[in-house]
């Protein structure tokens, strides 16, 4: 929800910032408090890159690459201010120690790890996360492995996300969910120092009993759907031919077409086949006394019998 993220980001600011407050106080006070040996250890340091000037500017002088910071410890000591670089940077030989922070994109793999679901099914997921070093001082003072940790919260922020999230939704809504997995790790790792640019769910891993049931239930609704098609098409289908049949029935003449009509076709798309016509009166004889007077066209009624004349009736005047 928008609502939701918009809070979860002013939190993790909130928290970003207080940390940022407190390493710094504390490093400040370290590099403040440095004893009396500790300063005669810088003192004498300096001495001696001064006395020996032309051939120590090359052990004392370091270049760092545009996408490189440098983090400087001082007999154990993290050095006040922003990280060094780029370009040159000063050191001393004998009492400092540099690292190196590269600020590229970073990617990591989460390989496959178990979760289960809203409606209780398990299932393995595998993702790969995008992150930079955002505070190379902030990095270097809260983790001691990078990788490691950032693997193990992306591990069990998916678990705690997904428990709440069905199978289907899961497959469907992949955007959506890393997404809030973004915002949820964005949360926690700017603590670290560490900012995460996108993370993405890469594939996903259905047990062997769970893939048969699905393609089960996914065969039953496409046959259910032909089913349903098939049905419908019959009901158009008899739909026509009870219009068409009413059509007929009206024009008597239509019927005789169509069955001349069926003829030729039959003699043009198979000449080897020999058709034998039935004649139509045969057919009208043959029909119903009520299809008979609608059917087609009349034919004349058969003439009344001529009664023999009988020799013992008397001649007709007329005659």
């Amino acid at each position: 929800h928008p609502n939701v993220t918009i809070k979860r980001t002013r939190e993790a600011r909130r928290h970003k910032k207080t940390f940022e407050k407190s390493m710094n106080s504390r490093a400040g006070t370290k590099s403040s408090g440095l004893g009396a040996c500790e300063w005669l250890l810088v003192l004498i340091s300096l001495l001696f890159i001064i006395m020996t000037f032309p051939f120590s500017i090359w052990f004392c002088i370091k270049v760092v690459q545009e996408y490189e910071r440098v983090i400087i410890f001082r007999l154990g000591h993290l050095l006040p201010g922003r990280a060094k670089g780029p370009g040159l940077f000063f050191f001393l030989p004998c009492l400092d120690t540099y690292h190196k922070v590269d600020l590229r994109l970073q990617t990591l793999e989460i390989p496959f790890h178990e979760i289960v679901t809203k409606d209780m099914f398990i299932m393995e997921i595998d993702a790969v996360c995008y992150y930079r070093m955002e505070n190379a001082s902030l990095l270097l003072s809260s983790l001691a492995h990078v990788s490691k940790a950032v693997q193990f919260l992306v591990q069990t922020t998916m678990k705690r996300l997904l428990a709440h999230r069905s199978l289907t939704e899961i497959l469907l809504e992949r955007k959506s969910i890393a997404q809030d997995a973004k915002v949820a790790l964005d949360s926690v790792t700017c603590i670290w120092g560490i900012k995460v640019e996108r993370i993405e769910i890469k594939d996903v891993r259905l047990p062997a009993g769970l893939q048969h049931s699905l393609a089960v239930e996914a065969e039953a609704q496409r046959q259910a759907k032909v089913r349903m098609i098939a049905a419908e098409g019959e009901k158009a289908a008899s739909e026509s031919l009870r219009m068409a049949a009413e059509i007929l029935s009206g024009t008597p003449a239509a019927v005789q077409l169509r069955y001349l009509h069926t003829l030729q076709s039959l003699s043009t798309e198979k000449p080897s086949t020999v058709v034998l016509p039935l004649p139509f009166d045969l057919l009208n004889c043959l029909s119903s006394p009520s299809n008979r007077t609608q059917g087609s066209l009349p034919f004349p009624s058969p003439s009344k019998p001529v009664e023999p004349l009988n020799p013992k009736k008397k001649d007709s005047p007329m005659l």
